[in-house]
């Protein structure tokens, strides 16, 4: 073995695998990409042909974004590489607490985006190619209180993601630990 063949292989395992890494970056890009079609689509009167196609827009992006949660909680439970722990203490409590609370509210939004549109009694499609069948009949009066839990579970994701961006350029620009360039490809 030679000597940089060696050091090349502890720098590849402080990176996560690249699905792990791809998967992390997609589901970040349809959160936000979720988010925003809601808030824009907030602004515009109802009924409106702009207004329909980006809430068809949030359906079909929420149903990719929940095939791309459940595979990546699979690949994490199962293929995924582990990395041990970047810190100890308080800060792993931290960290282990932030993603196992953003998994859950990612689980909870995404049971809750199917929910509340059952409540609604619309056609649930998929870019138009199929529709997703109600599995459980909701009563439209719990329409309301679902669409708010929805909003209010959203505003939550969007607020931990920003915290857990700032506390990984927090380690990458001050602490300059490497925690954030595990997220990154090992290139």
């Amino acid at each position: 073995m030679t000597p940089s063949s060696s050091a090349a292989a502890p720098a590849d395992l402080a990176h996560y695998d690249r699905a792990t890494i791809a998967l992390h970056w997609l589901t970040a890009l349809l959160v936000v990409g979720l988010f925003a079609l809601a808030e824009t689509w907030s602004f515009l009167p109802r009924g409106t042909p702009t207004r329909r196609l980006l809430q068809s827009l949030h359906i079909s992006f929420g149903l990719v974004f929940a095939a791309v949660f459940v595979l990546r909680a699979v690949w994490r439970l199962s293929a995924g590489r582990r990395l041990p722990p970047a810190a100890g203490g308080w800060r792993r409590v931290a960290s282990t607490g932030m993603h196992a609370l953003l998994y859950a509210l990612m689980a909870a939004q995404i049971v809750l985006g199917f929910l509340f549109r059952w409540a609604q009694g619309e056609p649930f499609a998929f870019f138009g190619l199929f529709d997703v069948p109600t599995l459980i009949p909701i009563d439209r009066e719990q329409r309301r209180f679902i669409g708010g839990l929805h909003d209010t579970v959203a505003w939550t994701i969007v607020v931990l993601a920003l915290l857990h961006a700032l506390a990984g350029l927090f380690h990458h620009y001050f602490l300059r630990d490497g925690v954030l360039r595990r997220m990154l490809s090992s290139r």
